[in-house]
């Protein structure tokens, strides 16, 4: 056999290994992070909260409990999080709001928030509506103003 091919046959083995390596790990953290959900789940109550301020800050910054910030792990201090600041009843309470719902909850309105411990898992208008996004709308660039000219010399009518 040539070098060539030994050389391939090698980094093909070391590719392969890696792969194997991965799957196993990705099963091992999936396994974890379904164990995880399932706590989430089974500790979520229902609290209406104020929100007051929310951005997307790094872990020292947040001003979350000691206790939560040495029990993260090392490679997730580096981020930053989402955090809402929020009227519980009496007290403000800074709380780490889920990724996929952070920009959908409004300042300065009082919510139903789905909360475990001190993560936000769902919020809900007081009336029991969902949160949709209240983004203004994106600016249509060269080629979707020319595609609406265009249609309305058509006879079509403008979608707004």
């Amino acid at each position: 056999m040539s070098k060539i091919t030994i050389v391939l046959l090698i980094i093909l083995a070391i590719l392969i290994a890696a792969m194997i390596a991965l799957y196993f790990i990705g099963q091992r953290l999936q396994k974890k992070q379904d164990e995880s959900q399932a706590m989430i789940d089974q500790n979520k109550q229902t609290v209406t909260l104020l929100v007051i301020d929310k951005k997307k800050l790094k872990l020292k910054e947040s001003g979350l409990p000691q206790q939560v910030i040495d029990s993260t792990p090392w490679y997730a201090r580096r981020g930053k999080l989402p955090i809402v600041k929020a009227k519980v009843g009496p007290q403000i309470v800074n709380m780490v709001c889920d990724e996929g719902i952070f920009d959908t909850i409004p300042l300065k309105t009082q919510i139903k928030a789905d909360v475990s411990g001190i993560y936000i898992v769902g919020a809900r208008t007081m009336k029991g509506k969902r949160l949709v996004s209240t983004e203004p709308p994106k600016k249509k660039g060269w080629w979707g103003r020319t595609m609406d000219r265009l249609q309305e010399k058509a006879g079509a009518k403008s979608v707004k």
